[in-house]
């Protein structure tokens, strides 16, 4: 670009502008021949423009706040983990890349579903389609849709509730309360469910976190299918039938105590090492474990805490009418949440499109 040009400009518009120095040589074929990792070659010699350049920003960025001694909280919206987010993001736990995730209750559970019932899912790629009857006839086969893929309820669900059923009866004889992960670790710990015969341990984002030890913080945990049926088994009210199982719903503990663990978390970790979050989707495994933050600075008043050091967010949601999901970085300076120093970047795309990328760089591939 002609510096001319630039110096014709104020100061704070000329930080804006990157002059486009790179400068590439040969073929994209000869130049991924060349190096060991070909997949983030490919990447950075392609995405930089756009939604693909945000991407690749992200990457790097995230890739050498890692390098440093960063960390880096997960969270996971949507239905990413039927979706097989667990493919990549396992393997980010195992190789150290990831500190914490924060998943919906559909999505913490969906990560066992498809390591107990692979075999039984299918897709439906042209879903848009369907008609109203043709939903119910998938309903009245026990086949329930998430977009383009089929949640085997039978093969996943009940092979699962009666484990947890018999946890949750022995934690209220004893007294014992844990949070909704403890209980599902457990299926692991005592090797009370397999994986199914086409399934891939390795894939199994849970499993990964389960060896690793990492915290999972599960906002919200009614909102999912295990949650709906624990809360039918301690509901007592007038559609409760008589001679049904009841429990104690203080067995489960809550999402004040999850709060509470990110308090503790944070703290521990923010005293050694910056705190990056990344955003796979909206709503609130996101907005949960993000106001960790202020709520230290402004409810407990230690204002000495550590600013989140980066945000980064992959989601399709349009920024408008007080949407959580769609607010930008900037919105959350205004909360606290992040600093003007903290670096942040929204890639308004699909996470089954964007992270796969963003992963490949972390992993060195």
């Amino acid at each position: 670009m002609d510096s001319k040009k630039l110096k014709k400009l104020s100061p704070g518009l000329r930080r804006l502008i990157e002059p486009d120095q790179r400068k590439s040589t040969g073929t994209l074929s000869e130049s991924l021949k060349k190096t060991g990792a070909p997949i983030s070659r490919y990447a950075e010699n392609t995405l930089k423009h756009i939604n693909g350049g945000a991407t690749m920003q992200a990457a790097l960025w995230l890739k050498q706040h890692l390098d440093n001694g960063g960390k880096l909280v997960v969270t996971l919206a949507g239905a990413l983990s039927s979706f097989e987010v667990g493919v990549m993001l396992a393997e980010l736990i195992r190789k150290n890349k990831v500190h914490l995730v924060s998943a919906t209750g559909a999505n913490h559970e969906e990560s066992y579903y498809r390591y107990v019932a692979h075999s039984h899912y299918a897709n439906i790629p042209r879903y848009t389609e369907l008609t109203p009857e043709q939903e119910a006839e998938l309903r009245d086969a026990g086949l329930r849709r998430i977009t383009d893929t089929f949640l085997p309820e039978d093969e996943s669900v009940r092979i699962m509730e009666p484990h947890l059923l018999k946890m949750w009866q022995t934690a209220q004889k004893k007294g014992e309360r844990y949070f909704p992960h403890e209980y599902f670790r457990r299926l692991f710990a005592e090797k009370l469910i397999k994986p199914d015969k086409q399934a891939n341990p390795h894939d199994c984002w849970t499993y990964a976190a389960f060896e690793k030890n990492i915290p999972i913080v599960v906002p919200g945990f009614e909102d999912s299918t295990m949650g709906n049926i624990f809360a039918s088994y301690t509901y007592q009210g007038a559609l409760k039938k008589k001679g049904d199982i009841v429990l104690d719903g203080n067995i489960m503990k809550t999402g004040l105590e999850y709060f509470h663990l990110m308090y503790d978390w944070y703290n521990k970790e923010s005293a050694k090492h910056p705190i990056a979050f990344l955003q796979l989707g909206g709503g609130i495994s996101a907005d949960f474990p993000i106001c960790v933050v202020p709520s230290i600075k402004h409810d407990l008043k230690h204002h000495n805490v550590r600013d989140w050091a980066g945000f980064i967010e992959i989601g399709s949601s349009p920024m408008s009418y007080g949407s959580y999901s769609g607010a930008g970085g900037k919105e959350k300076i205004t909360w606290d949440k992040l600093s003007t120093k903290s670096y942040y970047q929204i890639i308004q795309s699909d996470v089954t499109l964007a992270f796969p990328w963003i992963a490949a760089v972390l992993l060195g591939l």
